[in-house]
């Protein structure tokens, strides 16, 4: 079944890169990724989507700045909630536009200046496999003020935050989420989740408030071992910039050789969870 994402779900996640052949190679050995240009022979540019198992996980693309990951959110509209985002404080820096026969897209910062993507789906629905190892797991919005940011991701998207317990920190919701996965590719999903913090299911990105860097959207990508995970991306030419140990997670912060910074995670539930 194709994996579907209603209306304010975070659905994809691509890097721009100065050299993308050179990007390709160092998520191939860090991540066992698959990629292939979407570009069509002889069209100008390229696009190259990471699959693993044959199903979509993340792409990278040609960027002019600086290396970065994207945060991409589906929504029924790409015209239309674009044309929402000056009103509540944010800027529309491109688009929308047609990407191809994949979907229609629009570059976007929030009113913090934290860049975001909208993703209307037609070909490419989004992410088909996550939450497994080399695939993408999360992505948080860091933020220096809460309140300012769910007054603007809020109306847009119909996001809700909310403090879990358990240690997990500030969620972002889109209410219902959890029932159109368990009525999709995932029906045991609230079965699974059980001692999860309540609203889980629901979630689809965290929100931290941090004061010492720039707004802006961080990916996280789950490994199986994140010391394995490290080592390897720093004999690829990664920089390991620091580790963490959570109640959940293992976590490492990377920066990839071009500069782009992302997490990966290792799942380290408490026991008997």
């Amino acid at each position: 079944m194709i994996r579907t994402y209603p209306h304010g779900v975070t659905c994809w996640i691509d890097t721009e890169q100065p050299d993308p052949a050179a990007a390709a190679e160092f998520y191939a050995g860090l991540f066992g990724w698959t990629l292939t240009d979407a570009v069509p022979p002889g069209a100008p540019g390229s696009y190259l989507v990471a699959t693993l198992d044959g199903q979509d996980v993340a792409a990278i693309g040609p960027g002019d700045g600086p290396a970065v990951w994207n945060t991409y959110v589906a929504v029924d509209d790409a015209d239309e909630t674009a044309g929402r985002v000056p009103g509540l404080g944010g800027t529309v820096v491109s688009g929308p536009e047609d990407a191809g026969p994949g979907g229609r897209t629009a570059a976007c910062t929030d009113p913090q200046g934290a860049p975001f993507r909208l993703w209307q789906a037609r070909r490419r629905p989004g992410a088909q496999l996550t939450n497994a190892p080399g695939t993408w797991n999360f992505s948080d919005l860091h933020t220096p003020d809460r309140a300012a940011a769910m007054a603007f991701y809020g109306p847009l998207f119909g996001w809700r935050d909310a403090d879990m317990a358990q240690d997990s920190g500030v969620m972002l919701q889109v209410p219902g989420y959890g029932d159109h996965l368990a009525a999709t590719v995932d029906p045991g999903i609230h079965e699974r989740q059980a001692s999860a913090p309540p609203g889980f299911a629901d979630v689809i990105g965290g929100l931290l408030v941090t004061a010492d860097e720039p707004a802006h959207w961080h990916v996280t990508v789950t490994v199986t071992d994140r010391d394995d995970s490290a080592a390897t991306a720093e004999r690829l030419g990664a920089t390991v910039l620091r580790s963490a140990e959570g109640t959940w997670t293992r976590t490492a912060l990377l920066r990839d050789p071009q500069g782009a910074e992302f997490t990966v995670s290792q799942f380290t539930p408490p026991d008997g969870w």
